[in-house]
């Protein structure tokens, strides 16, 4: 490729009920009544996969949805329950060849000795194709469905004490994953002889503790499950201000913004790479994808109307914390196109209407970014960090890695 021509720009769906407009349920297109099937699901990531998309994401949390930011609301006019994100990428990998699958996991609530070996086993399942998005909860509802802690009621977000909640729970996400990571690593990549003739399945020298001693978790390992395929399966996660994109920078392969236009697009990423230095990673590869939510339609006033009948529907126009996009497939590639010019590096749709605007973005997008010589034509990798351009990394636990030395890591004796 010349440096006259542009990178390619990486894609990513978040896929969330029937579409992220509360009211996409109502649609003829939205398939309600399969929303809690297998079935849906994987027609939804075939779809995605073609149209090439680097991969999919799966929302998830610990309560039912809300309207409200905090706390649960009474309301029956939209979709309420689902499934559990981890399982059904589970269930869906075994239909897909080449999509990278991304569940939602909630660092707050859940074991990081769990979440370990469930992101391993999609990725032996998937055969390296595998992710995680990691997410926090402030909810003291949420929280009150495992009964292990209580969180303090948030009245004010931008007030002092919940900055400091907030914080706390970002900076134990971020402890969460590093278990998570190390943990994938407390294998090594040929700790399984599995010879029969000599009776040895696993090398035990090849198993480490990873003695993990923190603020949040105390965690020895080794994990059960062997090293992923991919050795670091994908980890990212979404963010919209300081406290998170320190989560980003210190732990994520990929972070998802939420610009409205270039120039804040373009400050964001700035203030992401300053924490990624001071975390010691600057010279480690990290995907920086805006988010934006889309109405797609072949007309701009087509888009439009549906967008306002939608909110008649829902009784109230949708706001969200990204850049809400109406108009035509060629309009959003103009979009992306003006966009990355704040240094992203790719993109991550929210289709308002799963049933309506995943088609419009695979079978409109794509081929417009595919003309423009903006997307791949084919995928070019088998796993999801092939997929974008990462390396495979050298386990931490290795003799043969030459990194700085990790506290832990102790042979099991």
């Amino acid at each position: 490729m010349s440096s006259s021509t542009p990178a390619p720009l990486h894609l990513a769906v978040a896929l969330d009920g029937t579409g992220w407009h509360p009211a996409s349920w109502r649609e003829p297109v939205a398939r309600p009544r399969d929303l809690f099937t297998a079935g849906y699901w994987a027609h939804l990531v075939a779809e995605a996969e073609r149209g090439l998309i680097d991969f999919v994401t799966f929302e998830d949390g610990l309560g039912p949805q809300s309207s409200r930011f905090l706390d649960p609301d009474e309301r029956t006019d939209q979709v309420r329950g689902r499934l559990d994100a981890v399982l059904i990428a589970s269930r869906v990998a075994p239909l897909t060849r080449h999509i990278g699958l991304v569940p939602t996991v909630v660092a707050t609530h859940t074991e990081p000795f769990h979440i370990s070996k469930a992101i391993a086993t999609l990725d032996y399942v998937s055969t390296g194709r595998a992710g995680l998005r990691v997410q926090i909860t402030a909810r003291p509802n949420e929280a009150a469905h495992f009964g292990r802690r209580t969180l303090p009621r948030i009245d004010a977000y931008d007030s002092p004490a919940a900055q400091d909640l907030v914080t706390d729970l970002f900076d134990e996400a971020a402890d969460h994953v590093e278990v998570v990571r190390r943990l994938w690593d407390s294998w090594e990549d040929d700790a399984e002889i599995r010879d029969a003739a000599t009776g040895r399945f696993i090398d035990r020298d090849k198993l480490h503790y990873i003695d993990f001693e923190g603020r949040y978790f105390s965690v020895k390992g080794p994990s059960i499950t062997p090293r992923p395929p991919q050795g670091q399966p994908l980890v990212t996660a979404l963010a919209h201000q300081t406290v998170p994109y320190r989560l980003v920078a210190r732990q994520a392969d990929v972070g998802y913004i939420t610009p409205h236009d270039p120039e804040q697009a373009r400050a964001i990423v700035a203030e992401i790479r300053a924490e990624q230095a001071a975390a010691g990673r600057a010279e480690e590869p990290l995907h920086l994808f805006g988010d934006l939510l889309v109405f797609l339609d072949d007309d701009p006033a087509e888009a439009a109307a549906r967008r306002a009948r939608l909110d008649e529907t829902a009784g109230e126009p949708y706001t969200s914390d990204a850049r809400i996009f109406t108009g035509t497939p060629t309009q959003l590639a103009d979009l992306l196109v003006e966009l990355r010019q704040g240094g992203l590096t790719g993109f991550r749709l929210r289709p308002a209407v799963l049933g309506h605007d995943l088609p419009r973005i695979t079978r409109g997008l794509v081929p417009e970014l595919q003309r423009r010589g903006l997307f791949r034509r084919a995928y070019e990798a088998a796993t999801l960090r092939g997929l974008l351009g990462l390396a495979r990394p050298a386990n931490r636990y290795s003799p043969r890695h030459s990194a700085s030395p990790v506290p832990g890591g102790t042979p099991i004796a």
